[in-house]
């Protein structure tokens, strides 16, 4: 139970850094041009 709802929130976590990383990196490009 706990180690699900653990497991969960982690995926959850690094599906949002994925994201962010994304958007990082697309207003980096769009800043140098």
């Amino acid at each position: 139970e706990r180690m699900y709802r653990d497991a969960k929130i982690t995926e959850i976590y690094e599906g949002t850094s994925e994201i962010q990383k994304v958007i990082i990196s697309k207003q980096v490009m769009s800043a140098k041009k």
